[in-house]
């Protein structure tokens, strides 16, 4: 289902059809060459204002899963439904997804998708009996169901299941925990009073649970921004969202300094997430940050758990299956080219635990992404799929 969406915000309609225009000559062109120039759609993906329409993204998320269109999983049968033990809960689920649909749409198209909604969950979970369901899982699947239609949605949604969303489809929430364990030491690394603050109001990081584990679609209201994310994600290392996260808690600095030091506050502050963030800017702090500080630093300092149990215990099938894809260096180079033009960033790396002004110069590095894309890029490629919570608001 193509939806026709506004200009991002801040952009003059002249100068995004410009833009516009070129990056989709230079989508096409990666799409057509031959082999497919992967590496080249990640940077499109991660790039300002992503992969711009749902007909785009038709044709390169299954090229950023490596998901083969001519090889689509069959229709499901009547029998799906039968005698399925995650039926009831995936009903009542889907039943209260009536926001994720666009405004306006006929009562009988939306009962309609969510028909399909229900049938991709349940098929998934069929043919991988290894995956469990969550609550919340379903706002991850309504997206790909909207945008490239239910039998494309499927092996989409089966892909990124079977990786990206692994850790937090296990029997336990022992995983999904420990991947929620890198924020804080994220935060600590940009911005050591906002750490220590968030630390000593004891707020934890319950209120990122519902945007890690829906990839922000639970609780994003524009239907636009949920996609530039997923475009983000999907050309990302799978620990991305956590990044993205610490970022939006960074953004709010002064609002949760101004707070009551104590979790109750700090908690509500954070859980209601605002609707007019700067995305283009935070994704660009995102890709910064996960260049500065990888997930083999940040697993050091959140070890709570073997680093091989999650998702990244699947980095190197994606190495192996798109070694000439390197997403990563994207990301370094442009870093890199960052610090040559700007010395003063140099301190970024040394954090005296007394000044708020400690914002890391990453968060004044962003602008456009072009190395930092690049270095995402690499890194998505030596974890991306092998090619061959129950507590919710």
């Amino acid at each position: 289902m193509s939806l026709r969406r506004p200009p991002p915000d801040g952009i003059a309609p002249h100068e995004y059809n410009s833009k516009k225009k070129r990056k989709v000559a230079e989508i096409y062109q990666a799409l057509n060459s031959d082999p497919i120039d992967v590496a080249a759609l990640r940077r499109m993906a991660i790039s300002e204002g992503g992969l711009l329409t749902d007909e785009i993204r038709c044709k390169v998320w299954p090229k950023l899963l490596n998901v083969k269109t001519d090889d689509l999983p069959p229709a499901p049968g009547k029998e799906l439904r039968e005698d399925n033990e995650d039926y009831q809960q995936v009903l009542l689920d889907v039943r209260r997804s009536l926001r994720r649909f666009p405004p306006g749409m006929p009562d009988e198209q939306r009962e309609g998708l969510q028909e399909e909604l229900i049938d991709i969950i349940l098929q998934v979970l069929q043919r991988n009996p290894q995956l469990h369901y969550y609550q919340g899982y379903h706002d991850i699947v309504v997206t790909f169901l909207l945008v490239v239609g239910e039998r494309l949605a499927t092996a989409l949604v089966e892909k990124l299941s079977t990786h990206h969303l692994r850790d937090f489809m296990d029997p336990t929430m022992d995983n999904t925990k420990h991947i929620l364990n890198y924020l804080m030491p994220i935060i600590d690394q940009v911005n050591p009073e906002l750490h220590d603050f968030m630390q000593s109001a004891e707020v934890g990081t319950i209120f990122a649970l519902s945007w890690l584990i829906t990839w922000f679609g639970h609780v994003l209201a524009d239907f636009r921004h949920v996609v530039r994310l997923y475009d983000f994600f999907l050309a990302c290392h799978p620990l991305m969202p956590i990044y993205f996260a610490a970022v939006i808690v960074l953004y709010r600095e002064q609002e949760v300094l101004d707070c009551e030091c104590d979790m109750a506050s700090v908690h509500h502050l954070l859980s209601q997430i605002p609707q007019d963030l700067p995305y283009e800017t935070l994704i660009s702090r995102a890709g910064d940050l996960f260049v500065q500080f990888p997930p083999s630093e940040l697993a050091r300092k959140a070890a709570q758990q073997r680093a091989e149990r999650t998702a990244a215990s699947t980095f190197k099938d994606f190495e192996l299956a798109s070694a000439q894809q390197r997403p990563d260096t994207v990301l370094r180079q442009r870093f890199r080219d960052r610090l040559r033009v700007e010395e003063r960033t140099k301190s970024i790396l040394t954090k005296p635990r007394t000044n708020r002004f400690v914002k890391l110069a990453v968060m004044g590095l962003t602008v456009a992404l072009g190395a930092a894309a690049l270095a995402v890029v690499k890194s998505a490629l030596e974890w991306a799929p092998k090619f061959e919570l129950q507590i919710f608001p």
